[in-house]
Parts: C-alpha cells; sequence; structure tokens
C-alpha cells in the first residue's frame, strides 16, 4: 500500500478514474485494502469507456464496442498517486489513471496520452512549455427551474446584480472559498487568485504557471472535479458550462503558456514588447488551427452560446497585444516573462484535448516557421476578420477536415471524437431548453 495511503488510515474507499473523451471520470469504487493491487497491477474495465457520449452511452458503430468485441484496456496509475476528494463526506481518496493496451502500447483514444504525444515532440526539440490555466465559472442555485445566485451563507441575501472584481461578492462566499483553498492544497492544485467575474455569482481562480503540461491538465480536470463538489456540499451547484445564463457572460477557460529552451531561457523573450520570432510563428501556428481547433475549444451545444460577438469570447481568429477582444493576447508585462494567452477556449473543454490542441498548435508554428497576420488594435467585434466556425456541426466538419488536427492527433481519437460529437448532435437537437441546461450543468 503507498506511503500517503498509511499516512491517511482514515481512508476506507477509494475511487480509480480515467478521464473519457468529454472529460468525465469513468472509472470504480475500491475498497482500500485492495489498492496495493491497483497501484501494482492497474486495474481493467472496456476501453469503449473512454469513448462515452455525455449522457454515458455507448457510440453507434463504434469500432471499440462489438466490432472489436468490446475488449478491456488496463488503466495504470499516473504519476499523480493518491489524491483526497475533500467533497466527500466520508474520508476518500482518488486515483488518476490512464489507459493502455495489453501489451503496454498507450491507447491513443485517452486524451491523457493525446496531451502526452504533444509533450514528447517538445521535449524532442529540447524544448518545455511553461502553462497556466484560468478557469471561470457560476455559482448557481438550481433547486427550481429558474436558475438563481445562491443566497449568502452570511447575509442570506442574493446579490442583484453581477459585480466585476467585488470583494465583497468573494467575502460573502468565503467559508466556500476557504474551503476550496484548502482542498485545492490537499490536492496539490496550485491555486492562485480569485476574483468576481462579470457575470451574476461567477467567479474566476488562477492555477500557478508550471513547467509541466501534464500536470497543469491533471490540476485544471481535478479542480473542476472538486469545485463542483464542494459546492454541492456547501448547499448549491457550481458550473463550468459554456453559457449558463442568456443575460451574462459565459465561462471562459483562457491558456497562458511560453517556452523554455534546454538551457531554461524562455523562447518568446526579444529583450523588448514585441516577442520574438518564435513567438510569432506560435502564434501564426494557433490562428490557423483555430477553425480546425475549434471544436476542442467549444465541445458541446451550449458551447456556441458563449461565442457571439460582444459577450467577451472571441469570434474572430486574430492576435493582438494587450487586447481581450482577440482570440490570441500577447499580455504586457517584463519581456523574461513574454507569453501567448489563447482566449477561445471554454469552460467545458476536456482540459486535456484544449492543451494538446493548443500546444500543438503552436508547435506546428514553430516548426512551419510560419508567419501571422498583422496584430490588429481596436474591437475585433468591429473589424472584417475571418470567423471562427459558428456551429458545432461546422466545428465538428472542420475538424475533421483541418490538415494540422492530423498532425496533432492520432487517427483514432479523432475518429472517435467525430463519431461522439455527431451522436451527441443527433439527440440534442431533441431536447429542450430547460434539458440542455441540466444536461450540461453538472457535467461539464
Amino acid at each position: 500500500m503507498s506511503e500517503w495511503l498509511m499516512a491517511h488510515p482514515e481512508v476506507r474507499t477509494i475511487r480509480v478514474a480515467a478521464s473519457d473523451l468529454n472529460g468525465q471520470p469513468r472509472g470504480k469504487r475500491i475498497p482500500t485494502r485492495f489498492a496495493g493491487k491497483v497501484e501494482s497491477e492497474g486495474t481493467r474495465f472496456p476501453i469503449s469507456a473512454l469513448n462515452l457520449d455525455i449522457w454515458g452511452e455507448d457510440i453507434e458503430d463504434s469500432p471499440l464496442v462489438f466490432e472489436a468485441g468490446d475488449p478491456d484496456g488496463v488503466l495504470r496509475p499516473t504519476e499523480r498517486g493518491f489524491v483526497p476528494m475533500p467533497w466527500l463526506e466520508a474520508p476518500t481518496a482518488l486515483l488518476p489513471l490512464w489507459m493502455f493496451h495489453e501489451d503496454g502500447r498507450a491507447f491513443d483514444g485517452d486524451p491523457r496520452h493525446a496531451l502526452a504525444r504533444v509533450m514528447n515532440r517538445y521535449r524532442a526539440l529540447g524544448l518545455t512549455p511553461v502553462v497556466a490555466t484560468e478557469l471561470e465559472f457560476y455559482m448557481i442555485d438550481d433547486s427550481s427551474t429558474r436558475l438563481r445566485v445562491p443566497p449568502s451563507p452570511r447575509s442570506g441575501k442574493r446579490r442583484p446584480g453581477a459585480d466585476t472584481l467585488a470583494l465583497r461578492a468573494l467575502d460573502a462566499f468565503d467559508t466556500f472559498f476557504t474551503d476550496l483553498y484548502d482542498a485545492c492544497e490537499a490536492m496539490d492544485i496550485p491555486a492562485d487568485t480569485a476574483i468576481s467575474e462579470a457575470g451574476l455569482g461567477q467567479f474566476e481562480i488562477n492555477l500557478v504557471h508550471q513547467a509541466d503540461a501534464l500536470k497543469a491538465a491533471d490540476d485544471t480536470w481535478l479542480f473542476k472535479m472538486l469545485v463542483r463538489g464542494l459546492a454541492r456540499k456547501h448547499g448549491f451547484a457550481a458550473s463550468f458550462m459554456a453559457k449558463p445564463y442568456d443575460d451574462y457572460a459565459g465561462n471562459g477557460m483562457h491558456t497562458h503558456f511560453s517556452i523554455l529552451d534546454a538551457q531554461g531561457d524562455n523562447i518568446f523573450d526579444d529583450g523588448g514588447p514585441r516577442g520574438s520570432d518564435a513567438l510569432r510563428h506560435a502564434v501564426a501556428g494557433c490562428l490557423r488551427a483555430i477553425p480546425g481547433s475549434t471544436l476542442l475549444f467549444a465541445p458541446h451545444g451550449n458551447s456556441y452560446d458563449r461565442l457571439v460577438p460582444g459577450a467577451h469570447a472571441p469570434t474572430s481568429i486574430c492576435w493582438a497585444y494587450e487586447n481581450r477582444t482577440a482570440a490570441v493576447r500577447v499580455p504586457g508585462g517584463a519581456s523574461a516573462a513574454r507569453r501567448i494567452e489563447h482566449r477561445v477556449a471554454g469552460g467545458d473543454i476536456n482540459p486535456y484535448l484544449m492543451l494538446a490542441g493548443v500546444l500543438g498548435a503552436a508547435l506546428l508554428g514553430l516548426e512551419d516557421k510560419a508567419e501571422p497576420p498583422d496584430p490588429i488594435t481596436g474591437n475585433a467585434y468591429e473589424l472584417d476578420l475571418p470567423q471562427m466556425p459558428g456551429s458545432w456541426a461546422a466545428a465538428t466538419d472542420a475538424f475533421e477536415r483541418c490538415p494540422d488536427i492530423r498532425r496533432i492527433f492520432a487517427p483514432g481519437l479523432i475518429r472517435n471524437l467525430l463519431l461522439t460529437k455527431r451522436q451527441e448532435q443527433r439527440f440534442y437537437t431533441e431536447l429542450s431548453h430547460e434539458e440542455r441546461i441540466e444536461l450540461y450543468l453538472d457535467t461539464v
């Protein structure tokens, strides 16, 4: 048994889980006395379990199910090891897993392996991405059919409207945020600044930059799980769905990254405010891949309600310095910290696929020495610029056609994701507005 479990004898059961293509944890509950076997030998469940739709149903005509005989994969622990699950009443630990074939090969349809493939390509070039994510979410009272901000535990009152960067909005839920930061510390999630955002009951928490993109994705995946679970423990919902309210801004998930060379120097830094040739090449790669990558950044039907002009989410394919209307932004600050902010993704993403798409596209730009168009100035919503795919179906078609996507992802993952999204689109059309909100509120 692991040292962590030996140091936590109060933990009587564990969960073991891997991420499916929608970022949903799929796994098992196991008594702690059998944990040692899972750590040393792994566990097994069907390969197709990592390729279910958002309802948890098999994908029709999937080659992973009847055609292949629905075989098992071997799930092995990631480098993370055990982490506590503070949102549950009984002391419990989670062991994150990823999937392999019987012969030890990585299962290409596992989204964590997709990101690892991209990181291996960076490593072969002596490069290391330094990554941070910013996560927006809404606190919601969903006890009735009308979604509302929860009442403050301190005052019992509901905030009447949005209140950007308001300390009183944070203080109103201080007990929740104190528990959240304590839980992040226990789970080794590097949670940094929290702010209130532009929506009713909307908040953002930034995770610290780190030179391990796989851990950054793990942290993001675990953080979303933690926030949703802890909110329920406090008596309300927390949602990362892209657009829970028609009249308020959606939830984004912005990604900041720089790239270090073998000597540990930032290749985007040229000593000045404009950045290096490498920065421009990476920007160009990101812009070129946006049409094909939109499905990764906006993977659900509700995602496209966020991507509309003037709603604090980008719609044009462009870049800029210090301009939050652009899809790709180069922030100011010290030149040694020069970085790219990719602003397209919603809060409802799978962090492994999203980061693989962003960092993979940047790497292609570096490899191809691609050149971007001129950076824009002013309001991107008012300029005549190329537009991102405007619908779920259009984004799915663009993903299928995109040559850069085929350079980033394994063919099996591309096939599986296309089958998944087209099945979800068929069923989604049959749902009412209320059913669509209920579908995504707690899941994504």
